[in-house]
């Protein structure tokens, strides 16, 4: 059995911004209210972290802030994923240096590389660090998707630990449990199949959503893992309108603006992304304040 690196909620999280680069005490704010309100861990410079239009000094001064916040309560997993090799591997080697408990590595993008790229991909950076790697397959964003058997031989990769699915293929997903079992843990990549991907061997989500409700999207998790499964079959139902609205533009525009709503000073999201629509914020606002 590989080793776990969380099990529950972790918290794929917002990066806010200033005209000085990433807005530190905003950034650790929302960190703190995350530990206080019960996330398994904090996923930073990610999708959601909009990494891909951060500088390396951002992203090294959002890791050190994660860490530093954190005091070792919670890991912190930092995403080093590139579709240049080489690049992923310096960012895995810095997180590492920095601190870091964990990686998330997302698939190349734009490149379109085979499934036998992607087991050399992985394989390299797995070399390259110490650190358990969660493997993350969003084809949606990155053209590429991780199929089965490809996560097969890369759970034979000793610090391989883990899938983020993102896939939205419940059979695909249901297919790796079967092949890896306890060799490559699975959290759920969509806020939206939670339960159904903890149903057919999850050990928790990456999530969206706790940005905003960390308590909640922790004890659903945890209620399905412990047994209530009518609680967490209702607390899915329950979210889903929220859910939908959190991506009623691509992430993490909706995210961000629901952050600044909470009272945070997150910004907004930073070009080629643009602001939340008025009609979607509107939506966001009654759906975010009418919640409990």
């Amino acid at each position: 059995m590989k080793k776990i690196l969380f099990k529950g909620c972790g918290t794929a999280i917002a990066t806010p911004f200033d005209e000085q680069g990433v807005n530190t005490s905003e950034f650790s704010r929302l960190i703190e209210n995350q530990i206080q309100n019960k996330v398994d861990a904090i996923i930073v410079c990610g999708t959601t972290g909009e990494s891909s239009t951060m500088t390396e000094e951002e992203k090294v001064s959002a890791i050190k802030c994660a860490i530093e916040t954190s005091k070792k309560r919670v890991p912190i997993i930092v995403g080093t994923g590139s579709n240049n090799t080489k690049q992923a591997i310096s960012n895995s080697i810095l997180a590492e240096k920095l601190g870091a408990d964990g990686l998330l590595v997302v698939t190349p993008y734009y490149n379109k590389c085979t499934q036998e790229g992607l087991i050399k991909h992985y394989l390299e950076i797995a070399k390259s660090v110490s650190l358990p790697i969660i493997l993350y397959s969003v084809a949606s964003r990155t053209g590429v998707n991780i199929e089965p058997k490809t996560c097969l031989e890369l759970s034979k990769i000793e610090n391989i630990v883990a899938i983020k699915e993102a896939s939205g293929n419940i059979s695909q997903i249901a297919e790796i449990s079967r092949l890896c079992g306890d060799d490559l843990h699975i959290y759920s990549g969509n806020d939206d199949q939670i339960l159904p991907i903890l149903s057919v061997g999850g050990i928790g989500v990456i999530s969206v959503l706790s940005n905003v409700f960390p308590e909640f999207t922790h004890n659903m998790v945890m209620s399905f893992l412990n047994g209530n499964l009518e609680e967490a079959k209702l607390m899915q139902l329950k979210s889903l309108p929220l859910i939908k609205a959190l991506f009623s533009e691509t992430n993490p525009i909706p995210v961000k603006a629901a952050l600044n709503m909470l009272g945070y000073s997150f910004g907004v999201p930073r070009l080629p992304l643009t602001e939340l629509t008025d009609k979607n914020k509107e939506t966001l606002k009654e759906l975010l304040f009418n919640f409990d």
